[in-house]
């Protein structure tokens, strides 16, 4: 029989938080989660805790944290508004698959539903954008519920839970036994793989004249990148990347060409309708790399591996589906594969390789006088770090410039928000990173707009000392909104315009050291002295003030209706 130990609930959480192999964890605290708190006075040993300046700066952390570790991100909130501030957080790590527990202080049982000071309904909240909320109101239910809320969060299709903790269980005792979770009746995180669809797979890409693989995150959550690659190699298929699934192959990877989506490379766009048997991998088909569906990729018999069998069909049709974890349905196809080669088919690809160059890369990075460009900023600065580091982006022009520019030589490099777009990310999440990889460069890149969102977090960065290096291109603009107001309404640029502080001055205040670059000739010696060391860095680069991320798929357009200049 397990020893049982007589101890408050809150203490209890701490013992299943350790017992699930957790060491950091980010939070905020507040008069609903102090029991719980105050338990931790006595784990600072154990328990690494990150005081955020902001809840929603937690969840992003614990984001940061997951993306780049692999393991469960976790934050503590307190009731009321540090629940409803993590919102914007857990609805982040929903749509771009973080596994991330999330506990939030709540008032006492007996107070549910009186509208007592600071509360609110959080399982009705949180219940469309998490993958399980529960609320925890007797202590004896603790371990349960934390053994299950990990369980939940990395299984499968990973992402959020949310317990909501109320007070009397924080407070009372109980006689605590750890417990592990492996399986709940009913829930199936890893579908049934059906043979068949593995022998229509392969004779698909058997058959295949000009097959086309496309790379989601999923590959990097499967920690099946070897298994891609072998997948790739025996077939001889170019692959292209979604953003989340940007780090799954190096940059220079032969068969790797380049970014699919609205600012993706031109080559793998134009030849998504081109292909014959397109291989969708770990990827959900987000509108902004399919563009307008009625005409994308109609030629081409779809293949889809995906371990969520809700994403099938659901945006385009698949004519095999592959369900399981890629990492164990690549190699079962992969067995199957004849040794092929598409030398014609990959070199079809340079041409418009050329024309990207020649029309867009030079201009970005080759550039010899006027002002700096986003895009030069960003290749000197991956150089510069030897490509080897993390690339955090906020949201906007930053974001897009960043994933086309940054090069990567290892998985579980690239931490963005995807599917949210949550302009504010990029701070919080560069602190998570780090702390999850504090032998690793982390390189964040931001716009004004968003760096200002969450420059709360500097504070986070002075208290903890986390040694992140952040870029903010400077251009004075909401950019990406800016870029679309040029484009698509006639030059009305309502509300984009930014009157910007003292950048440095922030930093300063802050006791982070800082450089403003203002012209080309000072840029390499501003990224050398913020590479220097591993402390904090703000970099303020002042970047052309109306530059344009191309090239560019208008919005719900065919993916072939690109824009070059």
């Amino acid at each position: 029989m397990e020893n049982k130990e007589n101890i408050t609930g809150s203490e209890a959480l701490l013992r299943s938080l350790l017992n699930e192999g957790v060491d950091t964890i980010f939070g905020y605290p507040g008069g609903s989660i102090i029991p719980v708190y105050d338990a931790l006075y006595d784990y600072k040993d154990r328990l690494n805790h990150v005081l955020m300046r902001h809840e929603q700066g937690a969840t992003h952390a614990a984001q940061g944290y997951a993306r780049v570790s692999g393991r469960v991100g976790v934050c503590f909130v307190t009731s009321g508004p540090g629940a409803t501030n993590a919102i914007t957080g857990i609805g982040d790590a929903m749509m771009d698959s973080t596994p991330m527990v999330v506990v939030a202080g709540q008032v006492g049982a007996s107070a549910l539903g009186t509208d007592a000071f600071q509360e609110i309904d959080v399982i009705g909240i949180t219940s469309p954008i998490t993958k399980w909320s529960y609320q925890i109101r007797k202590a004896e239910d603790i371990a349960w519920a934390v053994a299950r809320a990990f369980y939940i969060a990395k299984s499968g299709r990973p992402g959020p839970v949310v317990l909501d903790f109320t007070k009397n269980a924080q407070l009372e005792r109980v006689d605590y036994v750890p417990q592990k979770c492996n399986f709940i009746r009913s829930y199936q995180p890893v579908p049934d793989m059906d043979k068949e669809k593995i022998e229509q797979a392969a004779a698909l890409i058997n058959n295949a004249k000009k097959p086309l693989a496309l790379v989601g995150q999923g590959v990097i959550l499967g920690g099946a990148e070897q298994e891609l690659k072998f997948f790739l190699e025996k077939a001889d298929i170019p692959a292209a990347y979604t953003l989340l699934g940007e780090s799954a192959m190096e940059s220079d990877y032969p068969l790797n060409r380049g970014m699919l989506g609205m600012h993706g490379n031109v080559a793998p766009n134009m030849k998504t309708n081109e292909c014959d048997v397109l291989i969708a991998i770990g990827m959900r088909f987000d509108d902004r790399v399919t563009g307008k569906l009625a005409t994308y990729a109609k030629q081409a018999k779809v293949i889809h591996f995906d371990i969520d069998p809700s994403e099938i069909n659901k945006n385009v049709k698949a004519d095999v589906a592959v369900l399981g974890n890629v990492k164990e349905t690549l190699p079962l196809v992969s067995a199957k594969l004849k040794e092929n080669s598409h030398k014609e088919w990959i070199a079809s690809f340079d041409e418009y390789d050329k024309k990207e160059y020649d029309k867009v890369v030079s201009k970005e990075l080759e550039t010899e006088d006027g002002p700096i460009k986003m895009g030069e900023v960003v290749r000197k600065v991956s150089e510069a770090a030897a490509n080897k580091a993390v690339l955090v982006t906020d949201v906007g022009q930053n974001q897009m410039m960043a994933a086309r520019y940054f090069k990567f030589t290892q998985t579980r490099s690239v931490v963005t928000s995807g599917g949210l777009g949550t302009m504010g990310f990029g701070i919080p999440a560069a602190i998570g990173a780090k702390i999850a990889a504090p032998e690793r460069t982390v390189c964040l890149f931001c716009g004004d707009g968003g760096f200002q969102m969450t420059m709360q977090e500097l504070g986070t960065i002075l208290q903890s000392e986390v040694g992140v290096k952040i870029i903010l291109l400077d251009n004075e603009w909401l950019g990406m909104v800016r870029q679309w107001q040029e484009l698509f309404w006639h030059e009305r640029y309502s509300a984009t315009l930014m009157k910007n502080p003292d950048f440095q001055g922030v930093a300063n205040s802050y006791g982070i050291k800082s450089r403003r670059v203002t012209t080309r000739e000072e840029l390499a010696e501003g990224i050398a002295e913020m590479l220097s060391d591993n402390e904090a860095y703000l970099l303020v680069v002042n970047v052309e003030k109306k530059g344009l991320v191309l090239p560019m798929t208008p919005a719900g357009t065919d993916v072939t209706n690109i824009v070059l200049e």
